[in-house]
């Protein structure tokens, strides 16, 4: 019976350098648009994904887009999925054309919803004199979200603009949309665009292929536990949100 492991990328696979718990041993596993590392793998993280790859497929499920993707230097060979579930990639590198295409109109009618909340962050950036502005993230050819950064890294700068201008924002009719916050990332995303939606697409695909199968679903923050509960067995790397909220809580 063959196996799937359903894996995030950042802060599962690999993180940035100021994530890092171990300093000794590092090395490069995505990188910037200019070439400059990104993100780093310990020495236990590439033992796991070298035992992972021996024994089963790796299909990375991320919210990276296309391009940040193309940037990470792992070696996927199978399906991947990107954009929060908005992409889905074959084996081959091409994009789904048939899940492309559902999605697309469904981001289609969410995006006056997102542009609204993004006029909405950026009105009360300038009133308040926060650094940051909304950005709409779009790939191959479709809108997905708004995400907010802090200019300066401090996570704690974005609590004011979830709790004054996102959530009054979604308890006001937009129900539609949900926020997924994992340290200086606020994202801001329509209900149909979820890992787990394109998790259940690819596994059917799978399911087709190859018959019965195993699935794994492994990931390190709130926005990945949907998909991994729909995975036959479930991964948490420790010192993660989804770590606290769950295994560190008990």
């Amino acid at each position: 019976m063959k196996k799937f492991l359903f894996a995030d990328l950042d802060d599962t696979l690999f993180q940035t350098l100021e994530k890092c718990a171990v300093r000794e041993g590092l090395e490069p596993a995505a990188y910037y648009g200019d070439g400059s590392v990104c993100s780093l793998t310990t020495p236990a993280q590439r033992a796991f994904f070298t035992f992972a790859s021996e024994g089963m497929t790796v299909i990375p499920t991320t919210a990276r887009s296309l391009d940040a993707f193309r940037r990470v230097d792992l070696g996927f060979t199978s399906y991947a999925i990107l954009n929060f579930g908005g992409v889905i990639l074959l084996p081959d590198g091409s994009i789904d054309r048939d899940w492309q295409g559902t999605m697309h109109d469904k981001m289609t009618a969410a995006l006056p919803g997102l542009q609204e909340l993004a006029a909405r962050i950026d009105a009360w950036a300038d009133d308040t004199g926060f650094k940051g502005r909304a950005r709409l993230v779009e790939d191959a050819g479709t809108p997905f979200f708004v995400v907010v950064k802090d200019p300066g890294k401090v996570a704690a700068n974005l609590l004011p603009i979830e709790d004054e201008v996102v959530r009054p924002w979604i308890a006001d009719g937009r129900q539609d949309y949900c926020v997924h916050r994992n340290g200086n990332n606020l994202a801001i995303l329509p209900t149909s665009l979820d890992k787990a939606n394109a998790v259940a697409w690819v596994t059917g695909r799978l399911r087709r292929e190859h018959g019965e199968i195993i699935t794994f679903g492994m990931g390190d923050s709130r926005s990945d536990a949907r998909f991994m509960a729909d995975c036959d067995y479930a991964i948490i790397p420790r010192r993660t949100q989804l770590a606290k909220l769950t295994v560190e809580a008990l």
